[in-house]
């Protein structure tokens, strides 16, 4: 088993390359780190270009059997511990991550959803990890993103997933505005989460729904406010005026939930 051992390697390099979208852009790959995360990539059939193990890892037999079995058939390399603190973003990495192919650039919008969550501008990696998270949750297929959010295949983002990521289709839009009001000629109508509106989420139709969540500090953008349909919000019985990106996106999915369950 060769071992390697220098940082200079041109395929560490490379790895190293995808902490920067830009790389990740270029290459179409992205890193995935963990046991479970990369079980979860074996499990859902993605791409898997390869697997890189530390080697002490290997001889402490911190790795279940199992697990080495399973990443037998896949494309590995084996580095030692130096070379693998360059690759992780972990403080306590477990010795095992994977350079995943991105989903297929296709960017057509599934119109068989009952409602599709829109991000405008989300900047919190943890914010769109776990939006992804409860999107997958729910039965959603899908999600779309401003230019303006925060990169999907940013590795905080990838590992507040959860595996959400490999199954929740990810569509960038170039031109929101202009994705939107194509959207709209699907029979759907656009509704916008904002402080102002008039809208509770509890007496909202959730049927063929678009439904903006804007930026954590700005909220969602005057361009998008003004082809939405309606505004909606969330009753706040306390002092609080708004809350978290996250948290209120899944309010808003799991008030959908309810209804498809009740």
């Amino acid at each position: 088993m060769q071992v390697i051992t220098s940082k200079d390697n041109e395929i560490i390099k490379n790895i190293r390359k995808l902490k920067e979208k830009k790389y990740r852009d270029s290459s179409n790959e992205f890193i995935i780190e963990g046991v479970k995360l990369i079980e979860e990539a074996i499990e859902e059939n993605v791409k898997i270009k390869k697997i890189v193990v530390c080697e002490e890892c290997l001889e402490d037999k911190c790795l279940d059997q199992k697990l080495l079995y399973k990443i037998a058939k896949y494309d590995c390399m084996y580095v030692s511990s130096k070379v693998f603190g360059l690759l992780t973003d972990v403080v306590n990495p477990q010795g095992m991550l994977a350079v995943i192919e991105k989903q297929s650039s296709e960017d057509k919008i599934n119109y068989n959803d009952d409602i599709i969550i829109v991000l405008d501008g989300i900047q919190d990696p943890g914010n769109l990890g776990t939006i992804l998270r409860t999107v997958d949750s729910a039965g959603l297929s899908q999600i779309i993103l401003s230019k303006t959010s925060v990169d999907a295949y940013n590795p905080k983002v990838v590992r507040s997933t959860m595996g959400a990521i490999f199954r929740v289709k990810i569509i960038e839009a170039e031109n929101l505005v202009e994705t939107l009001k194509n959207i709209k000629k699907h029979k759907f109508k656009v509704v916008a989460t904002s402080l102002a509106g008039s809208e509770s989420i509890y007496k909202m139709d959730y049927d063929k729904k678009v439904i903006v969540i804007g930026n954590e500090a700005k909220g969602v953008s005057k361009e998008i406010l003004n082809v939405s349909d309606a505004k909606i919000k969330i009753p706040m019985l306390g002092k609080t005026e708004s809350l978290n990106a996250s948290v209120a996106t899944g309010i808003i999915i799991y008030e959908y939930v309810r209804r498809k369950v009740t």
